[in-house]
């Protein structure tokens, strides 16, 4: 169980009455939970999964990839029938999954990228792996990056955007929104529209009626 309060007060009286209704060990402050590393400062609370990412470099090996700067080059075409050499869907879906859950949880950056490449979980190739060795190299990169959530006031704040190219005047748009809380970011999702889109208008309203 975590705690998360305002004052060391509502600690010890929860933990007090906690302790009358079982069994329970103190752990202290906490610095993982579920996979995630908390930093606590004067300034406020970060969380990231910097250790996750060098398990994943090291699993996967990226190990020896240089660094990139961005996570995704919209100058490569990707394209679910294109020729070239097939790479093991296995381990392209490991590494969907693995990204996928790094990107759902501390690293909203990657969001984008991840959501486009696990379209071609069926059928990868070698331009596709290239992509996913892109991801890791940026991740190297920025694996200093975390969310962190300070002194800002309370407000909610929401964004959204989509990403929409006409191939013979009909396109499925990609829908992009991320929420932030106190100045932190609590939710986002970048996900492909279900319904085709015939301008650029029509893919921005779909995306804010699914946001």
């Amino acid at each position: 169980m975590l705690l998360f309060v305002t004052n060391d007060n509502i600690i010890f009286e929860t933990k007090s009455f906690l302790k009358t209704k079982f069994e329970m060990k103190d752990m202290g402050v906490a610095e993982v939970i579920l996979g995630l590393k908390l930093t606590r400062s004067t300034e406020g609370i970060s969380i990231s999964e910097s250790h996750y990412i060098e398990k994943l470099i090291e699993k996967f090996g990226f190990k020896n990839s240089r660094v990139a700067k961005t996570p995704y080059d919209p100058s490569v075409a990707l394209y679910k029938n294109e020729s070239g050499v097939l790479v093991s869907q296995l381990k392209y879906s490991q590494v969907i999954g693995s990204l996928g859950y790094l990107a759902n949880c501390t690293r909203p950056d990657i969001a984008f990228s991840v959501s486009k490449l696990s379209r071609y979980t069926c059928c990868p190739n070698r331009t596709h792996w290239e992509d996913l060795d892109r991801v890791f190299r940026y991740l190297k990169e920025t694996i200093f990056l975390d969310l962190h959530y300070g002194n800002y006031p309370p407000v909610l704040e929401g964004y959204s955007d989509v990403s929409w190219i006409a191939k013979n005047s009909v396109s499925y748009g990609c829908t992009d929104y991320l929420f932030t809380f106190g100045g932190g970011a609590v939710a986002w999702k970048s996900t492909k529209q279900t319904v085709l889109s015939r301008s650029t208008l029509e893919a921005e309203l779909c995306a804010l009626d699914t946001t």
